[in-house]
């Protein structure tokens, strides 16, 4: 369970079926950012079929997960049709296709070069990679969740541009520690948006490998029209939640919560988010005060929580001879992008 389903590798930043699932698209199907999207169902037989002998409902999910701009920060794959967001499942595979993303074309570049090792598939009957040679940190641009046998992970999501700058001076300057790579890495990069309060969290989360980031949905409070036609209305607008919090789940638990009289002064809720964003909005009744709602809404609801950051990887053991080649690791910032840089190096020599 740790070392070939729930965690990830550090080195290409994928479990083994996100990296069955990419080179069984590339390799068995030929599904390029330029080819015919094929259906999902056809990718899930080849993988299930060739790499996977696992059920095809769990690498199913794996591949809508990496086709959701909710779920992973840099899609995977180019997905067509209704791949579902935070709220609602994807539709079934025999409806969906898929195929490539341009950043997976530089997760497998070189990879027919004998960049990496290679082994036989469960049947012996194909060759599989070990590792992808990746010419991205994965692992710090998409982030990974899992839960194994006595540990588990969860990487945040990062920004392309930071990470890349952090690595380049990292391979300038070997010795930059994890707050020097700071300067560079400011935090987090979460995909639905949100604002981390302060740097504390992320400190200690990037000096250490653990800690909790606290992080808050964006709130205005504004005039807005009252419902059924009344005068102007007080109201909140919330146009981005945490990290994994739907909008739809959010609007209930607000409105469970009124109905419960555990929230005070809101009137109503509507969930108005469609495919230009988030927005939800809470309408105030007359003698509510705004600001004491919105903390209110902070403290009870997940419009503000925290995002506990555990970066455990499996790390490969590089003593000659040693027995067990994997192992799990709970990696500081600084050797997540060391351990990047080397697998480049071994890549490209």
């Amino acid at each position: 369970v740790i070392v070939s389903r729930a965690i990830p590798d550090v080195r290409d930043g994928l479990k083994p079926v996100q990296r069955r699932i990419l080179f069984a698209m590339y390799d068995d199907l030929g599904l390029t950012p330029d080819a015919k999207y094929a259906k999902c169902a056809k990718i899930t037989g080849a993988v299930t079929g060739n790499y996977h002998p696992h059920g095809d409902s769990a690498i199913y999910e794996s591949l809508v997960r990496m086709a959701q701009p909710g779920s992973s920060r840099y899609v995977l794959v180019d997905g067509h049709g209704n791949f579902g967001d935070l709220d609602n499942p994807a539709a079934a595979m025999r409806y969906t296709e898929a195929r490539l993303a341009r950043v997976s074309m530089e997760m497998l570049a070189d990879i027919g070069a004998e960049t990496v090792d290679m082994r036989a598939n469960f049947d012996d009957t194909r060759r599989e990679p070990i590792v992808l040679p990746s010419r991205v940190p994965m692992l710090l641009l998409n982030g990974s969740t899992g839960i194994a046998v006595g540990m588990a992970t969860n990487i945040p999501p990062h920004n392309l541009t930071e990470v890349l700058e952090g690595t380049i001076a990292k391979i300038d300057n070997p010795d930059l520690t994890s707050k020097e790579v700071m300067q560079w890495i400011k935090g987090p990069d979460f995909a639905s948006g949100g604002v981390i309060m302060g740097t504390e969290g992320i400190e200690e989360a990037f000096e250490t490998g653990r800690g909790s980031i606290p992080v808050r949905g964006e709130a205005t409070i504004e005039q807005i029209p009252g419902s059924g036609g009344r005068q102007q209305r007080m109201g909140i607008i919330v146009t981005s939640l945490p990290y994994t919090v739907g909008p739809e789940a959010f609007a209930k638990r607000v409105a469970d919560m009124v109905r419960d009289e555990k929230l005070t002064g809101i009137s109503d809720v509507c969930d108005e988010t469609n495919r230009h964003g988030i927005r939800v909005v809470i309408e105030l009744k007359r003698d509510a005060h705004p600001d004491v709602v919105l903390n209110n809404l902070y403290k009870f609801t997940q419009l503000q929580q925290s995002f506990p950051v555990n970066t455990l990887a499996l790390v490969r053991n590089k003593k000659p001879g040693a027995a067990d080649q994997f192992k799990p690791m709970t990696l500081p910032l600084a050797n997540i992008l060391q351990e990047f840089i080397d697998h480049r190096i071994e890549v490209v020599t």
